[in-house]
Parts: structure tokens; C-alpha cells; sequence
């Protein structure tokens, strides 16, 4: 293996000019494979001999509306990441519903991706490990499956967030909290609060990258009633914190006035002066998405 630790193991520390790679991606029609390998090759990511878990987002299904992470973009990241070498898995475990693979089912994951059977594994049900301190608490327990991968990638929806203001790479880590430690709809983050939650996961998981699903994202009432947004990108990178206010700036969210983002710099950089842009410009395929009134004031001037 290239690395031994896991993702539970030593952190990495953030890149001075951390790369993010903005593609264009205009349906899930087009051939995503080769827009997600310019994008790890424009961050540098080299995955050869890794234990790589793929971790989408997958909440609820609606066939009318765009809530998960798409079919074709996890089942393109499934063949890139095998064909460099990594040794792939992917996981989830879902927040509000208990049959995650009748939803995995529903979202399309099964039929997308051949041997689906032998590659996922339910985190909500997953045997567990503890490690020490979250938000107060003396310990918390994550599934082996993501402790055990060298690196987690996470794959959200770009989702504007009713009680966030935003869902994306770094939100997207509560899929890591298993729910039969911690029930459903997982109230222990709502307890220990939801930024300082989203912090404390990326805290314990510091060995990331992120693919952002922002084909079609949604904007409003989300992360799940509200109404589909076309956008037309994939967004990609080491640095979530980076990945995360590279994103927030697609969808017209000034990322400094997004909470969890502010709470814990170390973790990495949201100053659009200390992150290297690569391919496309925020600026460029900026989409503005519509937010609740509460998050009114989030929007970047």
C-alpha cells in the first residue's frame, strides 16, 4: 500500500496554493471518465496501491428531482480510480432512510455500476471503531470500512442547505456517522451542532478529495425539497475547505460568510488569493443559485 494509516491516522497539512480543478461538464451524458481524469491530474492525486473509498451522497430518492450524487459521475469515478491503480470501495450511510441499499437501488447505483454487489458497503451498518473527542464528547465511533481507507473521497451534490446554508464536500463526511450507533436521522450531530459537527468530521478525516457533482445541483429549499439547478460542472481537489468555497463562489454564496467555514482555518484555505484555479474560473461558470431567506445575506456581492 502507498500509505498505511488510513484516513484515521496522521493528517496531512493543508497546501500552501492548494489546487482546484473546475471542469465543465455539461450532462451526465458526456464522457465523465475523461473530465474526472483531467481533474485528479490537474490536483496531482495519484491513487496507485491506495485503498480508496468513494463516498457519494445519497439521502433520499425522487425520481422528479435532483438530490443524489449521479449515477454516471460515481460510476465514472469507480473506473478511473481502478484504472490508476487504487483499490476502490464505496460507502454510504444514509441519514433519514435505513434501507440503503433499496435506495442505492432507486438512485441508479446497481445498474450504473458493474459488480455494485462486491464494491458497497452500508456505513450505517458496518462494524465500528472508536476514536477519541468530537465536539465535546470523549469519543465517537466510525465504520471500519472509512477508517481503513487510505483516502475518502468524497462526492456530493452541490446542494444549497436549509440549516448550513450549503451541502458539499465537507458536509457530505456525516454519511460517515454510522446510524446503528447513532440512530436515524443521526440527532448526535444535530446535538453537538451542525458546523461544529461538519468540522469535527473533517478534523478526524483528513486524508480527502473531492468530486463535486455540480452537472445539475439544487438550489432553494435543500438538501432535498428544493428544485434542480443546472450548472454544468464538476469541481475537484485535496483541499476541502478549498473545494468547498471554490463552490460556494459557482453558486453565488460568498464562502466567508458560511459558518463552518470560518470555524477552523487550519484545516485548509477559502481565500480565492491562496487557491491555485485550474481549468475553468469560479468566476467564469458562476451560477447563481437561489437561497432561503434565512441565508439571504450569504450572497457574494
Amino acid at each position: 500500500m502507498a500509505a498505511t494509516a488510513g484516513c484515521g491516522g496522521a493528517a496531512k497539512s493543508p497546501a500552501v496554493n492548494p489546487a482546484v480543478a473546475v471542469l465543465k461538464a455539461e450532462s451526465y451524458g458526456g464522457d465523465l471518465s475523461d473530465v474526472i481524469r483531467r481533474g485528479i491530474d490537474l490536483c496531482g492525486l495519484d491513487v496507485r496501491g491506495q485503498r480508496v473509498l468513494l463516498k457519494p451522497n445519497l439521502v433520499e430518492f425522487d425520481s422528479t428531482t435532483s438530490i443524489n450524487t449521479h449515477a454516471a459521475v460515481l460510476a465514472a469515478a469507480v473506473d478511473v480510480f481502478r484504472a490508476r491503480g487504487a483499490d476502490v470501495r464505496v460507502g454510504e450511510g444514509p441519514g433519514h432512510r435505513r434501507d440503503t441499499i433499496y435506495l442505492a437501488d432507486e438512485a441508479g447505483y446497481r445498474e450504473a455500476i458493474p459488480g455494485w454487489e462486491g464494491l458497497f458497503t452500508d456505513l450505517n451498518r458496518d462494524d465500528v471503531a472508536a476514536r477519541p473527542r468530537f465536539g465535546g464528547h470523549k469519543e465517537i465511533y466510525f465504520p471500519k470500512t472509512a477508517l481503513d481507507a487510505d483516502l475518502v473521497v468524497s462526492m456530493p451534490k452541490m446542494k444549497a442547505h436549509h440549516w448550513a446554508g450549503a451541502t458539499l464536500s465537507m458536509k457530505n463526511l456525516f454519511g460517515l456517522v454510522p446510524g446503528a450507533v447513532y440512530g436515524w436521522p443521526k440527532n448526535f450531530l444535530h446535538y453537538v451542532g451542525i458546523d461544529r459537527s461538519i468540522v469535527e468530521l473533517n478534523r478526524h478525516f483528513r486524508n480527502t478529495f473531492a468530486i463535486v457533482d455540480g452537472i445539475v445541483g439544487m438550489e432553494g429549499n435543500g438538501p432535498i425539497q428544493g428544485t434542480p439547478k443546472q450548472c454544468g460542472v464538476l469541481v475537484m481537489g485535496r483541499d476541502v475547505m478549498a473545494v468547498d468555497a471554490t463552490c460556494c463562489r459557482i453558486m453565488g454564496i460568498d464562502p466567508a460568510k458560511l459558518e463552518y467555514l470560518t470555524m477552523a482555518p487550519e484545516l485548509g484555505h477559502i481565500d480565492a488569493m491562496r487557491i491555485e484555479q485550474r481549468a475553468e474560473s469560479p468566476a467564469a461558470v458562476r451560477t447563481d443559485f437561489a437561497l432561503t431567506d434565512r441565508f439571504s445575506h450569504l450572497r457574494l456581492s
